[in-house]
């Protein structure tokens, strides 16, 4: 029971609870055939929901014709929030929070196959509705990354910015905005090497957080405690340890180049690179922008160099939800332990994919790693999952 305590695992298998409109779909439950769920550091997340439907004695169909509390209005419809949880025991945690962005409904020759398919977007689905034109900041009054997010993201409240956000770039002038919200924040995020991952009503805009508490670790091999089902590690040598870029000269005189190293925290012992390997130096060069200047050349170097840096360790599973007890995060730290002392330790976790079905709830997932050598703290492990659970 300690051991149980301290890992946060519950023993009632794990459910999938779904809110549209904040009114939880009890009633139609019984004919959810699976829903899917596909999350990143990289990409919109997006549920797939996946319903059986009947047609009854008055032909009214089981789920695309299932009202809500208002008579008026179908339970399912597009545009309707909806929030996608796991649920261990007593305890939840959000999986997805967003919007019905597609019904699709299909009636077959067999009406025993008759199926209603719900696509569903995170809350980014929001700001991509309108195409706006603006300039941001003027030589008298220059603006922030800091100050643009919070007033971009003003009319889509309660969404706000996570507390985590980095500050970005300032003194920014003559910043044009020629598409959506989220088309431009995207291009924000890539010209400061950043992230740009909506959860939880926050969204973060900053670098790769490789630093602070993991979450709940991966068990291989571990016996009862093990809640890794499978679990592959690549390690890819041909990733360039260095990024070259050559500012664009002022005047006629010739550009010079300059060359980034990683200079994100090392997820293990020792930092995977060619060095030492008797090989000249592995160094990608970036592709020439004459319009750019230098600060946004050398932020796209810099999170180039992050990038390649970062998937030196690549490695693709799959948990058992239920002996996980927990939600799978894309976008943060993970421990792996089972692995050995080269390949065990902490592990950024690039996609998860959440599938509920009759079969249970599976979380597979894309790991990326810079380093080798065991990192884990045992101290460190049972003050996280002991965070986890209070």
């Amino acid at each position: 029971m300690l051991l149980d305590l301290l890992s946060g695992r519950e023993r009632a298998p794990a459910e999938c609870v779904i809110e549209v409109d904040g009114q939880p779909i009890a009633d139609l439950y019984p004919f959810l055939i699976e829903a899917t769920v596909e999350t990143g550091r990289t990409e919109p997340a997006t549920a797939t929901l996946v319903f059986e439907t009947r047609r009854d004695e008055r032909g009214e169909w089981t789920v695309q014709d299932a009202f809500g509390l208002d008579p008026r209005q179908p339970l399912l419809a597009e545009w309707k929030p909806i929030t996608i949880k796991a649920a261990f025991g007593l305890r939840e945690e959000e999986v997805l929070r967003g919007f019905i962005r597609q019904l699709r409904a299909e009636y077959p020759e067999d009406a025993g196959a008759a199926r209603l398919t719900v696509e569903c977007q995170d809350e980014s689905l929001q700001l991509d509705r309108e195409h706006v034109r603006k300039t941001w900041g003027s030589e008298d009054l220059p603006a922030s990354d800091r100050a643009i997010l919070a007033e971009l993201l003003g009319p889509y409240a309660p969404l706000a910015s996570d507390a985590q956000s980095a500050a970005g770039q300032d003194g920014l002038t003559n910043l044009n905005q020629d598409g959506t919200d989220i088309q431009f924040l995207k291009g924000r995020a890539e010209a400061n090497g950043y992230e740009l991952l909506f959860r939880r009503g926050t969204v973060y805009f900053g670098p790769m957080r490789l630093q602070g508490t993991p979450q709940p670790t991966l068990l291989v091999y571990a016996g009862a405690d093990t809640n890794c089902l499978s679990l592959t590690v690549t390690t890819d040598a041909h990733q360039p340890d260095a990024v070259r870029y050559e500012v664009p000269p002022a005047t006629g005189s010739s550009a010079r180049s300059e060359t980034v190293q990683p200079d994100s925290p090392v997820l293990g012992q020792t930092r995977a690179s060619s060095d030492g390997s008797g090989l000249r130096p592995f160094v990608w060069t970036l592709s020439g922008e004459a319009s750019a200047d230098e600060t946004r050349l050398r932020a796209l170097a810099q999170r180039k160099a992050n990038e390649f840096d970062i998937q030196k360790l690549q490695g693709e599973g799959e948990l058992d939800g239920t002996l996980y007890g927990h939600v799978l995060l894309a976008g943060a730290l993970v421990g792996v332990d089972g692995l050995g002392s080269r390949l065990s330790g902490t592990y950024y976790v690039d996609t998860v994919s959440h599938v509920f079905n009759a079969q249970g709830y599976r979380q597979r997932f894309k790991l990326l790693r810079n380093a080798t050598g065991d990192n884990l703290d045992s101290v460190a492990s049972i003050g996280a999952a002991l965070a986890a659970i209070f």
